[in-house]
């Protein structure tokens, strides 16, 4: 019998559902990289096709549309095709009753910057070893690194990555409306964005922590705090919350994670 990888290798027609911004990068990264391989690397990329395409020509089916949308697209789809999603959040059972899949790309893709996979961690899930084999080989072929993820993780494991990317967005967006108070650029704080994450990346984030709560300046915190209530008083909530989180954070002994395994729960990440 032959084992999930070449069961999967079968796989020739993967047809993407969904145009969003996801499924037009996917679509365009898996056909730059079947172009990029000797000899091709074995499928043709249909798509990306609208909600309600049956699908029927395809070996599997790649669904890049909003979780809410994901069953009712799974429902239409042709039986006998692997069917998957680009969802984080999702379990793999709306997807039945299809043999199923899941692969997340853990990097965010936004309107006219196209997206980039190389290198990017994706989280894979399948229903059975033939779907959980073709999302790792599909996450190799974008030269991803794939990790298994178990549905009763994906809340956690979603939780995250929206703090690290989404919420991290709405705090650069508090300090660019800070420094514009001042008459200071965006551009001016991307170099210390940039080696903060590099540090955080490097050390964790304990270790990482710089800054006036860190070393103990209640004086200027307190000044810190002024500023912010005079010219953006509807941030002081936020502020005092950052503060607070910032003060448990410093108080945590050198080297430890932040409240956790240092490599997550039970999902291996390769």
């Amino acid at each position: 019998m032959p084992s999930g990888r070449d069961a999967a290798s079968t796989v020739r027609r993967i047809e993407i559902v969904g145009a969003g911004r996801m499924g037009s990068a996917l679509a365009v990264a898996l056909r730059a990289a079947d172009a990029a391989a000797e000899s091709g690397a074995g499928f043709e990329i249909l798509g990306p096709s609208g909600r309600g395409a049956r699908c029927e020509t395809a070996d599997a089916v790649l669904l890049a549309v909003p979780d809410a949308a994901i069953a009712d697209a799974a429902a239409a789809i042709a039986p006998g095709r692997l069917v998957g999603h680009v969802s984080g959040a999702t379990p793999l059972a709306p997807l039945g009753p299809h043999e199923a899949f899941g692969l997340h790309p853990l990097t965010t893709v936004t309107a006219g910057m196209g997206g980039h996979f190389v290198g990017v961690h994706a989280a894979v899930g399948g229903t059975s070893a033939r779907a959980l084999s073709f999302a790792e080989g599909l996450a190799e072929t974008l030269v991803m690194r794939p990790f298994r993820l178990a549905d009763e993780d994906r809340p956690a494991y979603h939780a995250a990555a929206s703090v690290a990317s989404n919420f991290l967005v709405a705090l650069e967006g508090f300090a660019e409306q800070m420094a514009a108070s001042a008459g200071v650029p965006r551009q001016a704080l991307a170099p210390l964005v940039r080696a903060t994450v590099r540090n955080w990346q490097a050390l964790g984030a304990r270790d990482a922590l710089t800054g006036p709560v860190a070393r103990g300046d209640e004086a200027t915190v307190a000044r810190q705090r002024e500023a912010v209530a005079e010219r953006a008083p509807e941030r002081l909530p936020l502020f005092d919350a950052l503060v607070t989180a910032t003060r448990e954070l410093a108080a945590e002994p050198a080297g430890a994670p932040a409240g956790g395994p240092a490599d997550g729960g039970r999902s291996g990440i390769r």
